[in-house]
């Protein structure tokens, strides 16, 4: 039996999780700062590294006492270094060291993506998974398709040229004066919502599998706005401003219209690249894999098994970390204390 211990603080969520050889979660503990970070319409960077420095000691002793175990029985210490908010992973990566230096553990660098990716082998299906592989990680800052052809093994197929689609999301929830996040608030409002009433183009014309998400957030905003009183288009976030909603708009109606348009442009790039590169199964990670109408879409239009985490490891969690911690553990990883932060840090290569 291997036990790792997986620490998470890339964005605004306090994590913590003990995952036993990779595939069982013993303990996964999150704190999150969804309600703080409401007040501004997204994550404050500084508020949310002061928050993880008082939750994180916290955070990590429930995980390890809902385990009931002790330092020397935990193999090694896995712990995001990136990508993410440097402040925050800052926080995660140096409590990492202190615990790896104090317990005498080897200590392990993990790309957050990747723990993604392995989130897929903490549900009932890990037995069944053969590579290769296709990974679709979307998420607030990624829209990735991954090819996966063995354990650590990643070929990057295309990802997004401007928004990712949790971002788009986002900002076209602000535009709806829904709650943030706008993932599930527009998820919510599109139920009441005819997906029929607006047809946004779907920018998916080229041969690459890269994705854009910048011409149908504009197209949104185009419709729900009022003209500027100057006649000229203001540009950037300005010209997002939920103060400009025309107040005959169906909110419903364009949540469900903007849905099924990010939805389609995911699922036509996955299917193409799925075919291409003759996978086994398509694998989607990342908080927007919650979304229902995306499992729906996709495991219609595929020919072959679609998988997904269970709800609440599509969100950032310790228990993925620790999980990719087992296998890059496993592959004989060892990290020294001159692991830093990489904010930019890449999963893959093209």
């Amino acid at each position: 039996m291997t036990l790792i211990l997986g620490i998470e603080t890339s964005c605004d969520e306090t994590a913590a999780a003990v995952v036993e050889n990779g595939t069982r979660i013993r303990s996964n503990v999150v704190a999150s700062q969804i309600d703080i970070h409401r007040r501004y319409g997204g994550v404050f960077p500084e508020v949310a590294s002061r928050i993880h420095v008082e939750a994180i000691s916290l955070v990590v002793q429930r995980a390890m006492d809902e385990v009931q175990t002790a330092p020397g029985d935990i193999a090694a210490i896995a712990v995001t270094r990136g990508p993410g908010l440097a402040g925050s992973l800052v926080v995660g990566v140096n409590f990492a060291k202190g615990l790896a230096l104090g317990w005498d553990r080897p200590l392990i660098g993990i790309n957050h993506l990747e723990g993604h990716v392995y989130s897929l082998w903490l549900t009932e299906a890990a037995d069944q998974i053969t590579f290769p592989v296709l990974n679709l990680i979307v998420s607030g800052g990624h829209s990735d398709l991954v090819l996966m052809t063995d354990h650590g093994q990643y070929r990057m197929l295309g990802s997004t040229l401007d928004d990712a689609a949790g971002e788009a999301f986002d900002k076209v929830g602000r535009m709806l004066r829904l709650p943030y996040p706008g993932g599930p608030s527009i998820e919510k409002a599109a139920r009441e919502g005819n997906a029929d009433a607006y047809h946004f183009k779907r920018p998916m014309d080229d041969e690459t599998f890269n994705f854009s998400f910048s011409g149908l957030k504009t197209a949104v905003m185009r419709a729900v706005q009022l003209p500027p009183a100057s006649g000229r288009r203001t540009r950037g976030e300005e010209s997002m401003n939920p103060d400009n909603l025309r107040p005959d708009v169906h909110v419903g109606d364009v949540a469900a219209s903007f849905q099924a348009a990010a939805v389609d442009m995911l699922v036509e790039k996955t299917i193409r690249a799925a075919q291409a590169f003759n996978v086994t199964a398509i694998h989607v990670a990342g908080g927007v894999s919650a979304n229902q109408l995306l499992r729906q879409e996709l495991t219609r239009r595929a020919a072959i098994p679609v998988r997904y985490p269970p709800l609440n490891l599509c969100t950032d969690n310790a228990a993925m970390i620790a999980a990719a911690g087992y296998f890059r553990y496993r592959a004989g990883q060892r990290d020294d204390f001159a692991l830093d932060v990489e904010p930019m840090l890449a999963l893959a290569k093209p």
